[in-house]
């Protein structure tokens, strides 16, 4: 018999939290203004933390707090009040790096539990049991396990000891993140948050005695993306994930947009309770489950090293960006008198065939026949961000839902 496990989603600041929540994430882990792995998105301030832990718990959804950075020593005084003000706030878990960052969680916030975070490289069961020793809840693994190794840890560590891997998102090329490429290039230190990522650059090669001129090395007619790795996606194998023993199923992205927190939430959502409801070796979600993660910005997808060790399968992608084929148009508001109240997100016109999203349903295609603003006045399109606009519909929406189009 397993365990349900938890799925995890991210949130880099309120919209994006609102989503996962929405979307049906069992937790959440957000970040910090101090002390968190992703500098980029908004974050959360005490107030604000505070009000999300509310928030979430209402829904019985869980809050994960990310301490994962490797603070230096001038940062250590301000963390013992940061630690204990954010567990005051009402989060659920402090997510750490740093064996120091730990016992200072653990001196200064005792009830609130500890999870060792990627970034620590956990590759086995003798450090997995370590932290377990030292007060951990959860250890969240290395990204370069196989199942079969995973297997083996969880068959050798405590039962109370729980097990969390990535499952989809954002694959470093660095191990378990401790990359000092960004630090070496443009002064951007990875491991505090700020990763350039250069990683993801085009790469030439140059002549010493020839400054200036490059030579391209071609991999194909994309160019040379020799650190380029794949976006993890695995969907397509939750009895997999199950029966080696994960506890949680985590989405990575705390600075993508709420959009993709939003569709990558709910198709696992909707994956996962595809497969409680019929708990087989053979369950593969709908195809139509698997086609919403390609309806958000992605690299070409891959399994990782799940199921092909790292030096086997070296997961590269040979594309120098991005896949976009389909863009988010507008938030659904609320839906009355035979109209859809909408906030946009970008612009869309009278003849745009959309698809709408509700969380948890299979999208339904309409076109917009009838397009208003605000005040009732007819128009053509909605050109300006974030304006208010209604569209002629008898589809009966859920507020949050999301329309979108194909990209032109």
């Amino acid at each position: 018999m397993f365990t349900k496990p938890e799925l995890l989603a991210p949130a880099g600041d309120r919209e994006r939290f609102d989503a996962a929540l929405s979307a049906g994430a069992d937790a959440i882990y957000v970040g910090s203004t101090m002390f968190s792995m992703r500098a980029a998105p908004q974050n959360f301030d005490n107030a604000a933390l505070r009000e999300i832990c509310t928030l979430a718990h209402e829904k019985g959804v869980r809050i994960y707090l990310t301490l994962n950075t490797l603070p230096r020593n001038s940062e250590i005084p301000y963390l013992p009040e940061y630690i204990k003000n954010s567990a005051e706030a009402g989060v659920d878990a402090f997510i750490v790096a740093d064996i120091g960052v730990l016992s200072f969680c653990k001196k200064y916030a005792p009830e609130v539990d500890v999870h060792i975070s990627t970034q620590a490289g956990i590759v086995n069961y003798l450090s997995a049991n370590e932290f377990y020793n030292l007060g951990a809840k959860r250890v969240v693994l290395a990204r370069e396990l196989s199942l079969d190794d995973i297997a083996e840890l969880r068959q050798k560590t405590p039962k109370e000891l729980e097990i969390e891997c990535f499952v989809h998102g954002a694959m470093c090329v660095s191990f378990s993140g401790r990359c000092l490429l960004s630090n070496y290039l443009v002064n951007r230190d990875a491991n505090r948050g700020e990763c350039a990522q250069p990683c993801r650059w085009e790469y030439y090669l140059m002549q010493k005695d020839r400054q200036g001129s490059f030579f391209p090395v071609d991999q194909n007619e994309n160019g040379t993306y020799i650190l380029n790795s794949k976006d993890m996606c695995m969907i397509e194998h939750i009895p997999e994930l199950v029966k080696a023993g994960i506890d949680s199923f985590k989405i990575e992205g705390r600075a993508k947009s709420a959009y993709y927190t939003a569709v990558i939430t709910n198709a696992y959502r909707m994956a996962v309770d595809g497969y409680l409801k019929n708990p087989s070796d053979s369950y593969v979600p709908e195809q139509w489950i698997i086609d919403e993660t390609r309806k958000v910005s992605y690299r070409e997808y891959g399994t990782g090293f799940y199921f092909d060790a790292p030096i086997v399968n070296a997961n590269v992608s040979y594309e120098g960006g991005y896949r976009r084929e389909w863009d988010v148009m507008a938030v659904v508001d609320r839906c009355e008198d035979g109209f859809i109240f909408v906030e946009q997100r970008n612009k869309f016109s009278v003849g745009d065939e959309l698809e709408a999203l509700e969380f948890g349903k299979k999208p339904v295609s309409f076109t917009v026949e009838q397009l208003f603003d605000e005040e009732g006045n007819p128009i053509e399109s909605t050109p300006h961000p974030m304006m208010k606009a209604k569209i002629k519909s008898e589809l009966n929406l859920k507020p949050g839902a999301l329309l979108r189009r194909q990209a032109k």
